[in-house]
């Protein structure tokens, strides 16, 4: 066969093909192995980050942010996440203002205690902002005293009316959820600064037959120390409410005393109780008004752009 009649043939079966019906034509099948089908090719299948990522990117949209990377958006879940990375972690959305309240409690649990026979405290208030109802930073002010003679002892543990101090924050693990309720956390310093004496000190002496008494001067203290605080606050009626806090707390410093550290502290309590715990009536000021108005001209959310 000669060269020209090699490629008049060639062409004659390319036209041929052409038109030929698509079910004349040979199909080729997919070869399945076991390689394809068994759960291990599956299981490293479904794993693969790669197609992950790529099936994720054909059902969503994304945009490029400040920094110039690409951020993909599921159209579905709302989900973000990075070209080829994990899903990334979106802050919870604060459903308060920041200017939220002002609350002024009264902390009756040392006057319920003397009731039962407790021999030292009077009472405390304190002043609490909310910051988004979630951040609460808090001060509080009291007084404390003790007059105790312990059960068997031969002497009597004066300490006269004192000042006590504590600052510190509490955090609502409830800050999304309705305000007239939440469970807290928080940490506390507390100081004061007080004087004691130990008086009617009884010494019988067994051989000559005498008792003597005697006082040991009054001296002063200025002692700190930590709590950590955990409660929880509920609604009465209207802007009233009650709250229930237990603490652990723990003496920091304390100065040098001539006569033996002092047995009470006002606002700790007693030297050997590291335990505690308190219950306040509150009145709650709204502060929402303090709060700027939002402007016509703010853009709260950016336009979504639909990828290429």
């Amino acid at each position: 066969m000669t060269r020209k009649s090699a490629i008049i043939l060639l062409l004659a079966l390319v036209a041929l093909g052409a038109v030929l019906p698509a079910s004349a034509r040979r199909r080729m099948t997919p070869v399945e192995t076991p390689a394809t089908t068994t759960v291990q090719a599956v299981n490293e299948t479904a794993s693969d980050t790669a197609r992950i990522n790529a099936k994720r990117r054909a059902n969503s949209v994304s945009y490029v942010d400040d920094k110039g990377i690409t951020v993909f958006v599921d159209t579905v879940t709302g989900q973000e996440w990075l070209m080829d990375s994990t899903v990334i972690g979106r802050v919870p959305k604060m459903e308060v203002p920041l200017f939220h309240a002002l609350s002024v409690g009264v902390n009756i649990w040392d006057p319920l205690m003397r009731v039962f026979g407790q021999k030292y405290g009077v009472a405390d208030a304190w002043v609490e902002l909310s910051l988004h109802n979630r951040y609460k930073p808090i001060i509080e002010v009291g007084l404390g005293t003790a007059d105790y003679k312990p059960e068997g002892m031969n002497y009597t543990y004066r300490s006269p009316l004192s000042a006590y101090f504590r600052i510190g924050a509490n955090y609502n693990f409830l800050f999304n959820s309705n305000p007239n309720y939440s469970l807290f956390a928080g940490l506390r310093y507390g100081f004061s600064n007080f004087s004691y004496s130990i008086d009617n000190v009884t010494i019988n002496s067994s051989y000559w037959g005498e008792t003597a008494t005697f006082n040991i001067p009054s001296q002063r203290a200025t002692v700190g120390w930590g709590e950590i605080t955990a409660g929880v606050r509920v609604k009465l009626a209207g802007p009233v409410s009650a709250g229930w806090t237990v603490k652990y707390q723990a003496l920091l410093h304390q100065s040098d005393a001539p006569y033996g550290k002092p047995w009470y502290i006002p606002g700790f309590g007693s030297r050997g109780s590291n335990v505690s715990g308190s219950f306040s009536i509150i009145y709650t000021f709204g502060l929402t008004h303090l709060n700027k108005s939002k402007s016509d001209d703010v853009i709260e959310s950016e336009p979504e752009i639909q990828a290429e």
